[in-house]
């Protein structure tokens, strides 16, 4: 028995392109996905690829989440994180509103200290409990940073709309996610921050890449490493420059310009050589580790899979990494190794994904699709495969 009979990216293709009266030939031929390839994805014999779901959301002018069934409704509902998206967004809508009386706000340092345990949070995979607190935090910081209209409170409070953005991203909300970003670009103008706002134009960049609109996030990655050049020169500066830098190898690699990737992986393996492991500069993980990370995850998106598991060999995750990083790291090896035939290897980089993180691996696209690809062939994988399905899906 399959454990997700209908919860595959090729089902929802299929049906999406039945609504629209079209043939798999037609859909082929608009989105430019190879026929063989298009019906063998709906049919689940091989997994949705990241390119071959933006190049259909874009053929049929709809969302990527809608293409990979996000948000997961039911086991939002489950994990009671459904009932925690209203009040961010209510958090949300009133950045504009100036102090609240009703507000008692705390000391500006004690504010930061909550804005850094959030950002720590998340990174640990902990998404409930940022989740629970990030909007009470909003209203708060709000009003403190209206009251004071100091630079450390607007850049405190775009660090909790920068919360609201994670938590929003990975629990498959974009237009949330968008709206966080928004007001993130809000505060850090009043913050004057250039190395924040080129920061900003990376978060962004990276909310276009998981709509598939690479030349977009192309184009942000460029405004980006342009406004980081009105900043002073500091080790801020080139860490976030460097980050920059990875999400536009994804962006191209995603896009299938393997040119453009490798060159910005060159730059950002120059910069991590000058900057070293600087995991906590703004919660970016960068670093020579990072950089290497990345390398799979390019190789991947330009679906070199067998290049993309052998540049794992030898790459060691340090101790103090994010979980959350970690774990999708163990997302894409996964994908990786099951694209190469490595089924049982990309189980057990599945099981690890959810170890190291499991709110996280729970609700991430590459999780289940790379679960969809191996449960076509789950015969040939231990028992606790199709557990591991009846845990993506638990209600």
């Amino acid at each position: 028995m399959h454990a997700l009979p209908e919860d595959h990216t090729g089902v929802r293709m299929a049906r999406l392109r039945r609504e629209r009266h079209l043939t798999q030939r037609a859909v082929a031929e608009l989105t430019g996905i190879p026929y063989s390839t298009y019906t063998k994805t709906e049919q689940g014999v091989i997994s949705a690829t990241p390119h071959v779901v933006a190049a259909f959301a874009r053929g049929l002018r709809i969302e990527v989440a809608t293409v990979v069934g996000q948000p997961y409704t039911d086991e939002l509902r489950t994990d009671e994180l459904d009932i925690l998206i209203r009040p961010i967004r209510e958090a949300l809508d009133i950045y504009d509103l100036g102090a609240d009386s009703d507000v008692g706000p705390r000391s500006l340092d004690e504010l930061k200290s909550d804005a850094d345990a959030l950002l720590v949070a998340v990174r640990a995979g902990e998404i409930k409990k940022a989740a629970s607190n990030v909007a009470g935090l909003i209203e708060e910081g709000t009003t403190a940073a209206h009251a004071l209209n100091s630079t450390e409170g607007w850049l405190t409070l775009a660090s909790f709309y920068r919360t609201a953005y994670d938590v929003a991203a990975k629990l498959g909300f974009p237009d949330l996610a968008q709206l966080s970003l928004a007001r993130v670009d809000w505060a850090a103008e009043r913050g004057s921050d250039a190395v924040l706002g080129g920061m900003y134009q990376y978060l962004r960049a990276l909310t276009y890449l998981r709509e598939g609109k690479f030349e977009i996030g192309q184009r942000l990655v460029k405004k980006g490493l342009s406004t980081l050049q009105q900043a002073d020169q500091s080790h801020e500066r080139d860490v976030v420059t460097g980050q920059l830098h990875l999400g536009g190898a994804v962006m191209a690699g995603r896009a299938h310009d393997p040119g453009k990737a490798l060159s910005h992986l060159e730059e950002a393996e120059r910069i991590a050589g000058t900057t070293g492991e600087a995991v906590k500069v703004h919660y970016l993980t960068f670093g020579p580790t990072n950089v290497k990370v990345h390398r799979v995850s390019v190789l991947a998106e330009l679906d070199q899979y067998g290049e993309a598991v052998e540049a794992t060999g030898g790459l060691t995750i340090p101790k103090d990494w994010p979980k959350s990083r970690t774990s999708h790291h163990y997302a894409e090896v996964a994908r990786a190794q099951m694209w190469t035939g490595k089924l049982e290897a990309s189980f057990q980089s599945l099981l690890k994904a959810r170890k190291t993180a499991p709110q996280q691996a729970k609700y991430h696209p590459t999780v289940r699709e790379t679960y969809s690809g191996l449960e076509a062939a789950h015969r040939r994988l231990p028992e606790s495969f199709l557990s591991y399905g009846s845990w993506l899906t638990s209600r």
